[in-house]
């Protein structure tokens, strides 16, 4: 663990001009630099570093950070990495905190294991090129594949050979301890004594983001029917199915250019793509896909594209994965391969540009999928069709996004040939369902956070990102002075607004933003508290990223609220007009969300003809107005006196 002051080295020395330009050909425009993104592929330059603010930002795809922030997302990095790449080039020394016995022993044990698996991955090569075995079997069944030499080398395919413990016995006599062996499932013991987990199988070697062999995939080379034709290493310390996938590292870079993942089943599929010429390619390996596997796509894309076999049967099993990619806030694509072909033989039999035009040409959003997949066993029986749409509807109602669930809401309304009301009415009743039970306590502020909270883009987003645009730009400096215990003393910027929010228990609805608006009201009564140095330095990424956005978009938020000629120049000065205004505006906005959704839930009581819910729906609506009405009158004033 580095310790902080290390960490704090590192961020005043990093010079981001430095770092880009290690990756990047920067020309001056004013007092920033302008150069092409290396995040997305385009001709015009529109990647902007500025040294004043120590941040980067791209106009074109809208990624943006800090120097840490590029590191990462360039060499697909984690922070400790990035923070030590960084110490590196400043020839800093990084200091780290003294571990105890358990983490020295977890971190030794885990170092030992990835240091026995790269050994193995090693050994299994050179029996794979250098041994009559490895040549006859191993590499002779991957040219019969259509494998290359040059993909084989790529992906470091190799073979262990057949026999009861050649491989461990190889291990052992290099010095390589049993424990270790044993715990990365290389080798099983029993009362027999040691013995080689892969024996006789190709050996696909499966490698984590960072390049590192943790787990390995053996392909039976033997007809015996009861051996099953592939293998994996077990869970263990270094290894968890469910949190990898194949080809990743192989696939980051290329995942990030095109800014999209194609998702695949096996580890030919992948090696076949590549073969191709298409890189941004991972496969989960015959798992169903987990929770983890896409958080992991959603580190480097937004945009998935899922490849399924002709196999109606296999793809209905497997819708649920494309509801839990929905529901992490993904982009999803499906595509569909022709009968009989699975993405190894489709990849293998198709040229390059072909293997592209038919990706390009064939790959549907998941509603035109799902619809074409399922409407062929419903037929024009209106049961199943009803069933039918409250399958789809209950897929749309994962989608965190409320500005995408509306598009998929218009195209299965169109689709379906059913109202789009309808369809809301019963999204509204699913995520009613999966949400916690809304409080019982009479209105205030504080029941404004009924509203929805998600991962992605929330209704007050344009609003609140100009609140936290104050913070940062504005919020160490001083707004008025006000009495208090008989002196006067400033109130800043960030100060007023953190109360201001605070007094009505607003928490803000965007959870990247609350998170910057809790931290900031733990630090601004610190001395040492510089807004925008702090949250642009920040060691999470997200806010470090949104931070970095907010401090790069010109001063047009703003005007939301106010159109002036001369408003760049005069918006600091006209803070004590505009802040309370501005801050009036968002509550109302919020009390306006909250009477919709009171006035929904009203409807839906009317329906179950709940009177007792009704009545008390109806008080809140009355405090609700009462608060609206005191909002209005404020929205009146001129300024702060």
């Amino acid at each position: 663990m580095i310790d902080q002051a290390t960490i704090q080295k590192i961020f005043d020395a990093a010079d981001i001009y430095e770092v880009v330009s290690d990756f990047v050909s920067l020309k001056k425009r004013g007092v920033n630099y302008l150069g092409l993104c290396p995040f997305h592929n385009e001709k015009t330059g529109s990647f902007t570093v500025s040294p004043a603010k120590g941040i980067y930002k791209c106009f074109g795809c809208g990624k943006g950070g800090n120097a840490v922030n590029f590191i990462m997302e360039h060499e697909q990095m984690s922070y400790v990495e990035a923070l030590k790449y960084l110490a590196e080039k400043y020839h800093i020394p990084v200091e780290e905190k003294e571990l105890t016995e358990e983490q020295i022993k977890e971190k030794t044990e885990r170092e030992s294991m990835l240091i026995v698996s790269a050994h193995a991955n090693e050994y299994f090569q050179y029996q794979l090129w250098n041994t009559d075995e490895g040549r006859s079997v191993g590499l002779g069944y991957l040219r019969q594949r259509g494998i290359s030499d040059e993909m084989i080398r790529k992906f470091g395919l190799g073979y262990n050979p057949e026999g009861w413990g050649a491989f461990t016995k190889a291990a052992q006599e290099k010095g390589y301890k049993k424990e270790f062996l044993v715990k990365t499932g290389l080798t099983i013991e029993n009362e027999k004594g040691l013995f080689d987990r892969f024996r006789a199988r190709v050996m696909f070697p499966v490698l984590d983001l960072a390049g590192k062999v943790i787990a390995f995939g053996g392909r039976t080379m033997t007809s015996d029917k009861k051996i099953s034709k592939y293998l994996n290493s077990p869970e263990s310390e270094i290894y968890h199915k469910s949190k990898t996938l194949y080809g990743i590292f192989f696939a980051k870079k290329s995942i990030v250019q095109q800014d999209r993942c194609i998702l695949v089943e096996g580890y030919t599929d992948v090696i076949s793509f590549h073969a191709k010429g298409i890189e941004n390619v991972v496969a989960s390996s015959g798992t169903s896909l987990t929770i983890e596997q896409i958080r992991l796509i959603r580190r480097l894309t937004p945009n998935v594209t899922i490849i399924y076999d002709g196999d109606a049967a296999g793809i209905k099993a497997s819708l649920r994965g494309i509801d839990l990619v929905l529901e992490e806030g993904l982009n999803v694509r499906v595509l569909l391969l022709p009968d009989g072909e699975d993405p190894d033989s489709f990849a293998r039999s198709h040229t390059p540009q072909e293997l592209s035009d038919f990706i390009a040409n064939n790959e549907t959003d998941f509603i035109n999928f799902k619809t074409k997949l399922l409407l062929g066993s419903a037929g024009d029986d209106p049961v199943e069709r009803a069933r039918l749409i409250t399958d789809i509807v209950r897929s749309i109602a994962k989608i965190p996004d409320n500005i995408v669930r509306s598009v998929y809401v218009r195209e299965t309304a169109h689709q379906m040939d059913v109202e789009e009301r309808v369809l809301y009415t019963e999204i509204a009743k699913v995520r009613l369902k999966n949400d916690e039970q809304p409080s019982k306590t009479p209105v205030s502020m504080p029941e404004m956070q009924v509203t929805n909270v998600t991962r992605g883009a929330t209704p007050c987003d344009i609003e609140e990102s100009v609140l936290i645009r104050y913070l940062l730009l504005f919020g160490d400096s001083e707004l008025y002075e006000e009495e208090r215990n008989g002196y006067m003393r400033s109130v800043s910027v960030g100060e007023f607004i953190i109360r201001e929010l605070s007094e009505d228990d607003l928490e803000l609805l965007n959870p990247v933003f609350r998170s910057i608006q809790l931290e900031y009201q733990r630090q601004y009564e610190s001395p040492s508290f510089i807004p925008a140095r702090y949250f642009i330095s920040h060691p999470d990424i997200k806010i470090s990223s949104m931070a970095a956005n907010i401090l790069s978009e010109p001063y047009e938020l703003s005007k939301i609220w106010y159109k002036m000629e001369s408003f760049v120049e005069t918006e600091q000065m006209k803070l004590g007009e505009l802040l309370p205004k501005i801050l009036d505006n968002y509550k109302m906005r919020r009390v306006e969300m909250l009477s919709r959704d009171i006035d929904n839930r009203i409807l839906e009581m009317q329906n179950n003809k709940n009177s007792e819910q009704i009545l008390e729906l109806l008080k809140r609506k009355n405090t609700i107005n009462k608060i609206r009405g005191k909002l209005n009158e404020k929205l009146g004033r001129t300024g702060i006196h």
